[in-house]
């Protein structure tokens, strides 16, 4: 299923109206069901839905390893509005699915059952306070540049958020996922990570095109990412979770200008 959807749109510019082929970005609903448990829903950018179901689990302290998922299956069936797309997990004999709070998320808030900065780092498996790993300045500064190259929804649509994981030490990119939802784009990324024996991050940076709220410090901490890189604005509770889990926070990462929140020590060669 294609990110991009074509409509046909009234264009008024200048007070001259005509009709044209408008590419935008492609949101439908997606299912995750584990067996015994209520599924989640979240509507996402259609692409790499098992690697968001992944990340998930990552996010929500429920897996750790790639093998303590035993199976994980993409169902599609319908189109336009009745389409309707999930993912079936099977767990492993003795792994424990999310609590039940997960199961409250939605497609604007990836933590909505969260009270607590000691709720988020009970489901930390990886602690991040004595975690050195160091990214120069200059190449954190390039990581929007980098993450928007390989923005190519965004670039045909403007309507995507993106992730993408680099590694601290080179500035390689590893991987940039895009989704309607920042907090999926997220996912999207960790859930490859897992699969491909990268967590925990400790190696790397989590660089975001959105603002850094609440939820993405969870999740780059959940998954071992010592360092969250924002082009836009951190929110309070971003701050505040970032500094308690000892997470690296840099927003407003724009040309030559960024603000650091929490451990500055991690980033390197500062004037």
């Amino acid at each position: 299923m294609s990110a991009v959807g074509r409509y046909r749109v009234e264009r008024v510019t200048a007070g001259v109206r005509s009709q044209v082929a408008d590419e935008v970005a492609v949101e439908e609903p997606l299912e995750i069901r584990i067996a015994g448990c209520p599924p989640w829903r979240t509507m996402r950018t259609p692409g790499d839905d098992i690697d968001l179901a992944l990340g998930w689990l990552v996010s929500e302290g429920a897996v750790s390893a790639a093998d303590e998922v035993f199976s994980a299956q993409e169902c599609s069936s319908g189109e336009g509005l009745e389409r309707a797309t999930s993912v079936d997990i099977t767990l492993r004999d003795g792994v424990q699915p999310p609590l039940a709070r997960s199961y409250a998320a939605s497609s604007s808030c990836g933590v909505c059952g969260s009270d607590t900065n000691l709720d988020v780092l009970s489901r930390c498996t990886w602690p991040l306070d004595e975690v050195t790993t160091q990214v120069k300045a200059d190449v954190l500064m390039s990581f929007p540049d980098q993450l928007r190259a390989s923005q190519r929804g965004f670039g045909r649509t403007g309507g995507l958020h993106a992730a993408g994981l680099f590694v601290a030490g080179t500035g390689e990119r590893l991987i940039v996922r895009e989704d309607v939802g920042r907090h999926n784009a997220v996912d999207k990324v960790i859930g490859w990570a897992l699969r491909e024996g990268q967590l925990p991050g400790r190696g790397l940076v989590l660089q975001v095109s959105s603002r850094a709220s609440f939820e993405l410090v969870q999740k780059a901490a959940t998954a071992g990412i010592p360092i969250l890189s924002t082009v836009s604005a951190p929110t309070s509770m971003a701050i505040e979770l970032a500094r308690t889990a000892h997470l690296s926070l840099a927003c407003f990462v724009r040309g030559t200008t960024f603000n650091i929140y929490s451990e500055p020590e991690r980033i390197s060669n500062l004037p």
